[in-house]
């Protein structure tokens, strides 16, 4: 019988698939508190992981643990040097998390550039025609605009597509990526990050967080954007210099932002950007649709029964 601790619950659609196992059994932690996770986490052979942190000081603790099946793709709450170095296991959801995030990011983008806020507060405040007298300078088309897209992935490759069905020319970033790959799915290879940057109406981060992304985005990146300029980061808080985006938004380096990942989640409530105007919120809920949230505990539980039935497809196994 192998145990399974999941942290931090799922959709009932995933657990659904422990029930059909007789040789599993899960149990769901909800206290996501060190001291609690010390305390449960070392009867499990694998976990699910979605909120919470594993640090080394709990995974030391967790003796029969083999296996991490992460509810999403990122995994900067866990300590890959400590699974490598004692042969644990890291899962992703490789197939489940990028229709839901592109969607979102595109949510982001028209509700900056159709003034979304601005005309849902005219009409409900009795202003109806208040419009018709105003100089729109903050909204626009987004036929044949400029996106940047950093990170060529799965997020980004969806949201090229996206982009092309609203007509807009499309720029990719990545160096990993080569240029056919690119263009054959519609969009143009960049190779310098900040010639980019000079040209782009919006730019769209897709990448994971680590050294090379970390503070990717800080105030010498935003002072060479367009001031009609738009970022949207749906990938990882700390990618984006938090203060140095506030700052450039209030000296107006750049036009608006829509942030839905924090470098703390969830952020000191004296995050400037919480009270900044120009900066549409979410609650890194780029993946809360009935449709990805069901599909993703699905792959995540699929995963880890794949794993200890030792049919586990490669392309779901991080290399540590």
């Amino acid at each position: 019988m192998y145990k399974i601790g999941i942290i931090d619950t799922m959709n009932e659609e995933g657990l659904k698939l422990f029930d059909q196992k007789k040789n599993f059994s899960y149990e769901i932690i909800n206290d996501l508190s060190r001291e609690n996770l010390k305390k449960e986490l070392p009867k499990f052979d694998g976990v699910t992981l979605r909120r919470g942190k594993l640090d080394a000081e709990i995974l030391s603790k967790c003796k029969n643990l083999k296996v991490i099946s992460r509810h999403g793709v990122g995994y900067d709450n866990v300590d890959v040097k400590f699974l490598k170095e004692n042969n644990i296991s890291l899962l992703v959801t490789h197939n489940s998390t990028s229709t839901s995030p592109a969607e979102h990011i595109m949510f982001m983008i028209l509700n900056i550039y159709k003034g979304r806020e601005m005309f849902d507060t005219m009409v409900r405040e009795g202003n109806f025609y208040k419009a018709i007298h105003l100089n729109i300078n903050d909204n626009f088309e987004l036929f044949s605009k400029k996106i940047l897209i950093v990170g060529c992935g799965r997020i980004g490759k969806k949201l090229i597509k996206k982009c092309l069905g609203f007509e807009m020319k499309v720029l990719v970033y990545d160096p990993y990526v080569d240029e056919k790959t690119i263009s054959d799915l519609g969009g143009e290879k960049i190779s310098n990050l900040n010639e980019g940057l000079k040209i782009l109406d919006i730019i769209s981060l897709c990448v994971p967080l680590n050294k090379d992304t970390k503070n990717m985005i800080s105030f010498e990146e935003l002072s060479l954007m367009k001031k009609s300029a738009i970022l949207i980061n749906a990938a990882r808080g700390g990618v984006v210099n938090e203060n140095d985006l506030n700052k450039a938004l209030n000296e107006k380096l750049i036009s608006f932002a829509g942030i839905d990942v924090f470098e703390k989640e969830p952020p000191d409530k004296d995050n400037p950007l919480l009270k900044n105007k120009r900066v549409v919120l979410s609650p890194h809920a780029a993946t809360f649709t009935k449709e990805c949230l069901e599909k993703m505990s699905e792959e995540t539980v699929q995963n880890i029964i794949d794993f200890f039935e030792k049919k586990i497809a490669s392309n779901k196994i991080v290399k540590l």
